[in-house]
């Protein structure tokens, strides 16, 4: 991802080459009317395997396919019901450097969903729209997407995502995600790509930084204040920022309550953001103009900069050393190891939750394997998690060149609130007799769900030495209930 990186990193401050257009308030609303019309006609909801979905991606992808984008349905079955993602590629660009686009059409089964996700549904088609009416040939290649089943835990993206070659994935060199775009109690939130607010689970894959300044930098212009949200996993860009991929985006919040600074921040009360999240009240009449215009002007600016910016670049670093786990390659266990049970393995990992809590991912990253403590689901949420101590896993030999090199993954540390700061996950290089951690992660006295996060490491001081990648997990403070796993491992060299 160096090259592309570098091409996000050129737009900062951003400046696109084409001025971006101004997205009309009136065709973004349009679109909701059209949301509300189809689900009021379809059982009140335009939930997955539902006839409302359904109709909602017929319209999408009419208005697509009549303004000269190449669009794709794809299917995909998620407990018992076909659901759908619609693509829609812009014909044009650098396919090697694709700027990729997307938000959920799906609402939950109690409401038509206006503004989850009606409105950044809405507002990336009408984007999408303005590209074509504009004849937009940008350098990089533009894709549009709308996912089915995010309601039900992002099956629809993950089944993309997952569908994609290695190739395809290092394709896309950047994501940008919108899902709430017009809460009636808005505050505006950029995705906290360089994790500057210093919570939750990290900065996002190396270039989020920069997709998250060029947005802000447009609500600078318009001078409107902006904060961080974390990458909670919560939303599509999940399993991408999973694969390493930069992902960033807009949220204008949702169930929590508005705080008293920012209401001072942004206006509004102090209630909630939305407080017909996942009701069957969220209706066109739960939409705010002021937040939903800006969104979507911000929506077309960013579009605009980023698909300007790249293309000019050289193609991605070549990678040097990859396992994404689903063909069984040499990972061998220390003969040190203390753990008794759930220890680490290649597997197609099992879910496993307690107390509403997911402490075992029914997927990998990618792909059906993962290192992982412990596959098998088990009896219980404790039967097969890690127990009694140390496991660890070293990769084959790995002979590195010399130059820039670059070490990519993504893993989750899952533990509950009887863990503690003894229990951890590591990911180490070893080189002869030196060994250094390069992702240390330890557990505490409450509850964390599993969620796939991407991280990198810089390994140019091993350049031209043979080296080894060693996973490790401990239970090692008081019985506790802990679960981790590693995916997607690869080296590249700039």
């Amino acid at each position: 991802m160096a090259a592309l990186v570098a091409g996000l990193a050129s737009a900062t401050p951003a400046q696109a080459a084409v001025a971006p257009p101004d997205i009309a308030l009136a065709n973004v609303k349009a679109h909701l009317t059209q949301f509300q019309s189809i689900a009021t006609a379809n059982g009140g909801n335009r939930a997955h395997g539902r006839p409302g979905y359904l109709a909602s991606v017929t319209y999408v992808k009419n208005l697509l396919d009549s303004a000269g984008f190449t669009t794709t349905q794809q299917s995909f079955t998620y407990n018992g019901a076909t659901g759908y993602n619609l693509i829609a590629d812009w014909p044009g660009g650098d396919t090697s450097d694709t700027l990729m686009i997307g938000g959920h059409l799906d609402s939950v089964t109690a409401g038509p969903g206006i503004n989850d996700n009606g409105s950044g549904s809405a507002g990336i088609l009408e984007v999408a729209l303005q590209v074509a009416r504009t004849g937009f040939q940008p350098q990089r290649h533009l894709r549009f997407a709308w996912w089915g089943a995010e309601e039900l835990g992002l099956r629809g993206s993950t089944a993309y995502v997952n569908s994609l070659t290695s190739a395809q994935r290092s394709a896309i060199g950047a994501y940008l995600n919108f899902d709430m775009i017009g809460s009636p109690n808005p505050g505006y939130f950029l995705y906290d790509g360089d994790n500057s607010d210093g919570t939750g689970s990290g900065p996002g894959p190396a270039g989020s930084a920069q997709i998250e300044q060029t947005l802000a930098d447009y609500f600078t212009s318009i001078s409107v204040p902006t904060r961080g949200t974390d990458f909670d996993g919560r939303s599509d860009y999940g399993p991408f920022i999973a694969n390493g991929i930069p992902a960033g985006g807009i949220f204008t919040g949702a169930e929590q309550s508005k705080t008293s600074a920012q209401v001072s921040l942004w206006g509004g009360t102090t209630g909630r953001f939305d407080p017909c999240y996942h009701a069957s009240c969220d209706t066109t009449s739960n939409i705010n103009d002021t937040a939903l215009n800006r969104n979507s002007d911000a929506i077309a600016y960013t579009v605009w900069t980023l698909a300007d910016e790249g293309g000019t670049e050289p193609p991605p670093g070549t990678t040097v050393w990859a396992d994404d786990l689903e063909t069984a390659t040499t990972w061998t266990a220390l003969t040190t190891d203390t753990a008794t049970a759930g220890r680490f393995e290649r597997g197609n990992p099992a879910a496993t939750s307690s107390s509403g809590v997911a402490t075992q991912l029914d997927a990998a990253a990618s792909g059906s394997f993962a290192l992982v403590t412990g596959a098998a689901a088990g009896a219980s949420a404790g039967a097969n998690d890690l127990d009694g101590g140390v496991t660890t896993l070293l990769s084959p030999s790995i002979t590195l060149p010399t130059g820039t090199l670059t070490l990519s993954l993504s893993w989750y540390l899952a533990y509950l609130n009887n863990a503690t700061s003894a229990d951890y996950l590591r990911v180490r290089v070893v080189s002869g007799s030196t060994t250094t951690t390069v992702l240390s992660q330890t557990a505490a006295a409450a509850n964390k769900a599993a969620a796939w996060t991407a991280t990198t490491a810089n390994l140019s001081s091993y350049a031209g030495q043979t080296i080894r990648i060693q996973v490790e997990a401990a239970d090692a403070g008081t019985a506790s209930l802990v679960e981790a796993a590693v995916d997607n491992l690869k080296i590249t060299r700039a």
